[in-house]
């Protein structure tokens, strides 16, 4: 019999307690076919939680529902909920009366003697421990799904901020963007006249600017930081509630009351004497009314516990297609940055190869030296200039992105005065040609 392993299921929607004999490695997905047979939930809806909030693992056997020892196993629960619902309201099946309790409930003032007293007491004591024992258990399923719903919080927390921090990695990579080509097309414009044109070029580059602002559009998650900022403050305030600790004081101290007064009864002699049962079933009476009442808090408080849960899980989705959004516009930006400095790379070595054909005429008619953008370009092959891409990273902090704008615009600023050098010189060594 000490080996044998029983798992107690406490249906918190009807607050009622099945009980299954373990067969050896049964799966869970078995264990819960059985439940669905009992309880009538299904078993793509059961949701079973330890007293942890930890939710049982489908992957493991059914026998992770039973803690090991022999100590406490036979009060050791599993709480059933049904995803189905996010309301429990009941009806909740109370703990019946035994035929004697129900006896002397029925007329508390009826007469019997001492002897059989003790012994209709006695079920009446148990009755009252029982339904203090009963609040007891339907609270700890209460505080499961708290502690469960604090899981789901905590993972929603590390969305929201890995969503965010996306999300201005993003606008800091997106104002790096419009300010950068805003002056490319603006040095652009500038040389036409004299300089390199190419349409095909500048209709490219005015396409990355609209599509930099659609991509935008990305980074807009105000609406759903409300949602979740809005839902955290409702788990706060349910945290706080009253209703979140243990009510059953009331339950308590009748409970006690109840056993004081069996022990009195104890005490006097088994004479002939007999006695009526006012005062037992005035105690019956109070602790059944506090039980309805605690009841009806505890289930009002799990159906908000719920709720908020359930909030939760079709938040989740919808921050995952945030972030999949942000990371493709992130790409998009990235991508399209670098195909601009490699077609800011390809003009410069249009025009140093131009100046440096002309700059060869030249030098053969009046003996000059290489062009200033060819010694540039020798320089910057020694490693003196920076990479082009290596200043598109987006900054850790605030503070050093305007000096990271600064040291880009000076960058391009370098590119515009190269491209000008080198459209002069090549219309010098044309003069002199």
């Amino acid at each position: 019999v000490l080996f044998l392993q029983i798992v107690h299921i406490l249906n918190m929607t009807s607050a009622k307690i099945v009980s299954f004999l373990l067969h050896p490695e049964e799966s869970l997905h078995s264990l819960q076919i059985r439940i669905e047979f009992e309880t009538g939930i299904s078993t793509g809806n059961q949701e079973l939680l330890l007293e942890t909030g930890i939710c049982l693992d489908p992957r493991k056997p059914a026998s992770q529902c039973v803690i090991d020892g022999v100590r406490g196993w036979d009060s050791y629960m599993v709480y059933l909920f049904d995803k189905s619902k996010t309301v429990y309201d009941g009806p909740f099946a109370s703990r019946s009366l035994s035929d004697c309790v129900n006896y002397i409930v029925q007329d508390s003032k009826i007469q019997l003697p001492i002897p059989q007293l003790r012994k209709v007491w006695a079920e009446a004591v148990h009755y009252v421990i029982g339904l203090k024992e009963d609040y007891s258990r339907l609270f700890q399923g209460q505080r499961a799904a708290m502690l469960s719903l604090l899981r789901y919080n905590a993972n929603l927390i590390k969305m929201k901020n890995n969503m965010v921090s996306a999300s201005q990695q993003l606008k800091a990579k997106l104002e790096f963007f419009h300010q950068s080509i805003h002056l490319d097309l603006e040095r652009y414009s500038d040389q036409m006249a004299y300089g390199i044109s190419s349409e095909k070029m500048l209709k490219a580059w005015k396409e990355m600017e609209e599509k930099a602002s659609q991509c935008a559009q990305a980074e807009d998650i105000g609406y759903l930081d409300e949602q979740i900022m809005a839902l955290h403050t409702e788990i706060v305030e349910l945290q706080k509630s009253p209703y979140a600790r243990r009510q059953g004081e009331v339950m308590e101290s009748l409970e006690q009351r109840a056993i004081d007064l069996y022990k009195q009864l104890k005490t006097r002699p088994p004479d002939h004497a007999y006695s009526d049962s006012t005062d037992m079933v005035k105690i019956i009476v109070q602790t059944v009314q506090s039980q309805d009442r605690v009841l009806k808090e505890l289930f009002g408080h799990l159906s908000k516990l719920l709720g908020c849960k359930q909030k939760i899980i079709d938040l989740l989705p919808k921050i995952e297609v945030a972030l999949n959004n942000i990371k493709e516009a992130d790409n998009s930006v990235m991508q399209m940055q670098g195909k601009r400095q490699r077609e800011i790379w390809h003009l410069l070595k249009i025009a140093c190869t131009q100046s440096s054909s002309r700059s060869l005429v030249s030098s053969s008619l009046e003996g000059t030296a290489s062009t200033p953008a060819a010694t540039w370009l020798s320089q910057s092959s020694s490693g003196n200039v920076p990479h082009p891409l290596s200043s598109v990273a987006t900054p850790e902090d605030g503070e050093n992105f305007a000096h990271v704008i600064e040291e880009n615009m000076n960058y391009l600023e370098l590119f515009s005065s190269i491209l000008q050098e080198a459209r002069q010189e090549q219309n010098n060594s044309m003069m002199v040609s």
